[in-house]
């Protein structure tokens, strides 16, 4: 048999079973008469309830919501067992009176763990009956402790709405059905082609060949269509057309049909200029496809070089279809932003304190002027066109830690550009973001006829692989004009070019790439463009000629809310102002500390300057978040620990705004939410979320001693408490008390949950959830000491020893139970996680109580560790920069030397490393285009603040005494200038000290506004940790010192610190 006969045999049978499957009859799982099997699920703080109406045919089901906590979710949920290993498809008819709130439609295991979803974020209802098709490929996983992420077998179904914009509504849903489907397939018979004429040697069939070179040309103008019949129905994601130049369609249609005699017209394109239309027709399915083509470029014919189908895959989302573009041979993968050529982009934030708006500019000076909006990118036009991957770039912050961020270009030809970027005005009313562009001559010639552009275009500077609370990538430009001198955006946003513009031009997606125009040395024609894609772009065009060493400046605004709040009078000098009085306020806001240090301590104090500002600007309101984007949301985890590094800082009014924000949603009963947003406080429960606020009330305590706030906020502490002692409750029954090792491991301790995230996958007994418990009841006991009420301390007091007990006789039970010699993460699992056992120390202050030598097997574990993975002596692929926090742990444990080591690697990984901060994740492979979460994500940055201060100064609760210096560098106090640090706020005041080396003494001077604590001030791990020869404070010898600490019991104090040769 020839391979020939052979493939029209197999194609033939393929044809045949694949009508038969498409004939079998879908199955019915509910018709919805009546509601039985229907149960409901809920969180707090939502009220639903479930009844019948009429259907689209005869009853269905109907389901009433109300977030009446703004947050939340509530659905409805069924068992089915169904087997899904094959390829299939749910169908159901929706309508719906709602807001735009997510719809996720989710399918369930046996287990009730493991859930899988298609999850339609900000959903826009219909409302009337529309047909819902959800096939194989639709659903993903969602979450689950499963390591095997296929679905294979599901034994319910749920419909749930989630809250975005809160609010309430109605869904009525009917005609539940599953239809098995023939396997996907990427084998499909050729099709045919045919067109309404064709000139010799350019046949139709030259558009299906493959060869670019060939082309299809008719014969005329008029009545002209191209016919494709792909000889079965199947899927398509859209197609592209190459146009033989010159000869391309001004104006086309494109129809589909199932039976090649009645058509449906599915997209139109009216002004096409491009030499490649892409088309994306998402999910597409027909037998016959048909183009129209109206109206040529040219008065002779239509020419057509390929035609070319795109998967199913290449066009579900716009962000798939704009990948698929930008890697097709017609396409210059630069004509995108970096992030289209899937190689990873890093970005900044731009902004105002406590302004619910941020601008991002990524590393190639690409400025997106608000969240999920569109973004404006620099080109030079020298000779040839140059953009971000021409140039090399380089990032800076203004004086090295201001969050006002530039992107140098450094030249390829004669002609460098800096693009700063910086937000002014009062938050969340009247801030502008501005942009100055700098042109400058960078050599001997002078440069002529030059041209610098500005295209307004709709990409994110968030990456298209950013997930998490919105989808990153491509963004929405709707329409664009100019008018007045100002360019609209999307009708309500305006860019006002300040330094005026010699020329504009706007073009649809289907006119054209932007670039595309600037490639052929021209602009778009258009003043004004509407485009139903979203896709629609702009630019604006600087003619410029510079002398040798001339720089020409350009201004752009874009106000945040609205042109009526633009400064009047705007020009480059009133611009300049804003930029210094940008300057000066963030310079004021965080240099409350006075460091002076040598230069080779600039990159840790910048970036704790930094981080500071970037914690401001990612606030919204009040509400302290540690993210713009990604994670825009205020946990109370990350707000405690970043409130306590604000405090440090000597920030503390924002500090006051959080916690009484944040205290305005607990709950009646006392429980705490894990993260608040603007529609209010999230159900969920995390269980280290009430020791973590009562916590941050007492921490704003310990640097203010105000009593009165103190006492406001008791309410809430007692609230919490009285929560805690209702979830250990339930671990405190006889099952509990009375079991095997296994079981007794959880008596006493706080009920399980998804804690810190860690445990996402399934809630398990969180020791992190434990050890903030075991914070909060101690804070709790000192809160009613402060404040006299005798009968709550005497109470909570009890709660306290209990709790301390139960914790300390679980972790040994745990320990035992799986044979681990360190402490585990949770009771369940027995897992090693470092990162989260590192809250025992600080601020839980458990060190002295955790046992040993467990405690110190971890941080030993996670050092070799660390040292491997620094050393690639093991595979590793990404790791999360909370670890920064252990830089902390290993001070705290007197291992300066370790601590030092952590500092070193984990700046290394800041990127770009001009901006001072990280990402959420940090990957090895640092072009992989992978998740990062937000940057700069300023809980981690958080954690670098409160882990370096203790370099200089901690608490120790275990004695009542400061420690000061204990993971100073060597060089530092060896400097010939010395170092000092100056007002370092502190729990008992604001504590300075400077350090001297003269030959071999050192002058250690304390001084500054401190009450000396009970148990006095020691100096740990001075000098390499040698023992001192003598010691002398204020002119007095003292004995009280060792090689690892030095006493001192007076305050002020001059020391003088003697050491042998």
């Amino acid at each position: 048999m020839s391979q020939i006969t052979f493939k029209i045999i197999l194609t033939t049978t393929i044809l045949i079973l694949r009508n038969i499957f498409l004939c079998a009859q879908p199955t019915t799982l509910d018709d919805f008469e009546s509601t039985d099997g229907w149960s409901f699920i809920k969180a707090d703080g939502v009220d639903l309830s479930i009844s019948n109406d009429i259907g689209l045919h005869g009853n269905a089901v109907k389901f009433d919501y109300d977030f009446t906590k703004g947050t939340g979710y509530g659905g409805i949920q069924k068992f089915f067992t169904i087997d899904l290993k094959d390829n299939f498809e749910f169908t159901f008819y929706i309508k719906a009176e709602s807001p735009s709130n997510n719809f996720e439609i989710k399918f369930i295991d046996s287990t009730g763990n493991n859930v899988w979803w298609v999850n339609n974020r900000n959903y826009d209802f219909p409302k009337d009956w529309k047909k819902i098709k959800i096939k194989k490929r639709h659903i993903h996983f969602a979450w689950g402790p499963t390591t095997d992420q296929s679905l294979k077998r599901i034994d319910r179904i749920e419909f749930t709405i989630a809250s975005v914009v809160g609010g309430k509504g109605t869904i009525w849903i009917d005609d539940l059905k599953f239809e098995k489907l023939p396997a996907e397939t990427d084998f499909y018979p050729q099709p045919s082609i045919s067109a309404s004429s064709f000139v010799n040697n350019h046949s139709p069939d030259l558009m299906l060949d493959s060869n670019a070179s060939s082309y299809w040309e008719s014969e005329g103008v008029k009545e002209q269509n191209v016919f494709i019949d792909f000889k079965t129905r199947r899927e398509f994601g859209g197609l592209m057309i190459g146009w033989e130049k010159g000869l391309q369609a001004k104006s086309f249609d494109i129809l589909l049909s199932e039976d090649g005699k009645n058509w449906e017209q599915v997209y139109s394109v009216s002004s096409n200029k491009s030499q490649v239309s892409f088309i994306r027709l998402p999910e597409a399915e027909a037998r016959f496809l048909k183009i129209n083509l109206v109206e040529s470029h040219s008065a002779e014919s239509f020419g057509i070089r390929e035609i070319e189908f795109l998967d199913v895959k290449s066009s579900l989302t716009v962000n798939d279809f704009l990948l698929y573009a930008a890697s097709t041979n017609s396409s210059h993968w630069t004509d995108f932003p970096r992030y289209i050529s899937k190689t990873a982009s890093y970005w900044t934030v731009v902004g105002v304190n406590s302004d619910v708006i941020e601008a991002l500019m990524n590393e190639d000076g690409m400025v997106e002027v608000e969240k999920a909006g569109f973004s404006i990118e620099p080109l030079i036009k020298y000779g040839d066109v140059y953009n971000w991957a021409r140039d090399r770039q380089h990032q800076y912050l203004e004086d090295n830690y201001l969050p006002i961020p530039n992107v140098k270009w450094d030249p390829v030809s004669a002609v460098s550009l800096n693009v700063k970027a910086f937000a002014s005005g009062d938050a969340n009313k009247s801030s502008v973001l501005y942009l100055k562009y700098s042109l400058k001559n960078t050599s001997e010639k002078n440069v002529k006829v030059g041209e610098f552009y500005l295209v307004i275009r709709p990409f994110q500077v968030n990456p298209y692989y950013q997930f998490l609370n919105l989808e990153g990538g491509v963004g929405k430009i709707n329409s664009i004009k100019e008018g007045n001198g100002r360019i609209y955006v999307n009708e309500e946003k305006v860019i006002l070019p300040v330094t005026p513009y010699n020329s504009f031009g706007a073009s649809s997606f289907d006119e054209g790439n932007i670039a595309y125009f600037l490639r052929e040395r021209k602009l778009p024609l258009n003043k004004s463009v509407v485009d139903p894609t979203n896709l629609a772009s702009g630019v604006l065009q600087y003619d410029f000629n510079l002398k040798p060493g001339e720089e020409k400046v350009i201004y752009l605004t874009i106000p945040f809310y609205g042109e009526e709040t633009l400064p009047e009078n705007l020009d480059a000098n009133v611009i300049e102002e804003k930029f210094q009085e940008t300057k000066n306020f963030w310079k004021t806001k965080v240099n409350h500390i006075n460091f002076n240090l040598p230069e080779s301590a600039d990159k840790i104090i910048n970036t704790w300057k930094s981080n500071l500002a970037y914690i401001l600007i990612n606030r919204d309101k009040a509400g302290i978040q540690p993210g713009s984007r990604s994670y825009e949301r205020s946990w109370i985890r990350d707000g405690s620990l970043t409130s306590s590094a604000l405090l440090k800082s000597g920030i503390v009014s924002e500090v006051k705004e959080f916690i009484d924000w944040y205290t305005a949603h607990q709950y009646e009963n006392g429980k705490v939410p894990c993260v608040v947003d603007s529609r209010g406080p999230d159900p969920v429960p995390e269980n280290d979320s009430h020791g973590e606020m009562i916590y941050l009330i007492k921490e704003y305590f310990n640097f203010t001693k105000d009593t009165t706030f103190l006492r406001s906020k008791n309410e809430n502490v007692l609230g919490a408490v009285d929560y805690i002692e209702s979830l250990i409750a339930e671990r405190s029954t006889e099952h509990f008390k009375s079991g095997n090792d296994s079981i007794r491991a959880y008596y006493g301790l706080v009920t399980e949950s998804i804690s810190h995230e860690g445990y996402s996958a399934k809630p398990m007994h969180s020791y992190w959830d434990n050890f903030f418990t075991m914070k909060g009841l101690k804070d709790a006991v000192e809160i009613q000491r402060i404040l006299g009420e005798k009968e709550n301390f005497e109470r909570i007091k009890k709660i306290r020893d209990s709790f301390e007990e139960n914790l300390y006789y679980s972790l040994m039970l745990a320990m035992n139970v799986r044979g681990i010699d360190y402490i585990p993460g949770c009771v369940e699992l027995g897992d090693f996680d470092a990162t989260s056992t590192t809250i025992a120390l600080t601020p839980c202050n458990e060190l002295n109580n955790l046992p040993k030598p467990q405690v110190f097997n971890t941080f030993d574990k996670y050092y070799e560790f660390f040292k491997n993975r620094r050393d690639n002596k093991i595979d590793w692929v990404n790791y999360t920069p909370y670890e920064n926090r252990l830089i902390g742990s290993f001070i705290y444990l007197d291992e300066p030397e370790r601590a030092h080591e952590l500092i070193k690697f984990f700046l290394n990984d800041q990127r770009p490393q001009g901006w001072n901060h990280w990402a959420e994740v940090v990957w090895k492979d640092s072009r992989a285009p992978k998740f990062i979460g937000d940057m700069p994500h300023t809980w981690v940055g958080s954690d670098f603040i409160n882990a370096i201060r203790s370099m200089f100064v901690y608490e120790s609760e275990y004695d009542s005494s400061l420690v000061l210096g204990a993971a100073l560098y060597q060089d530092w106090i060896d400097s010939p200038n010395g170092m000092s640090i100056e007002n370092l706020p502190t729990y008992y005041g604001e504590l300075s000290y400077s350090i001297k080396k003269e030959n071999n003494e050192y002058h250690f001077s304390i001084y500054g506004d401190v009450k000396l604590p009970k148990g006095g001030i020691k100096i740990k791990n001075f000098n390499g940790s040698r023992i001192p020869a003598k010691v002398r404070v204020n002119g007095k010898e003292i004995k009280n010192f060792s090689e690892k600490e030095i006493s001192v019991k007076e305050f002020p104090a001059d020391l003088i610190i003697y050491y042998v040769k």
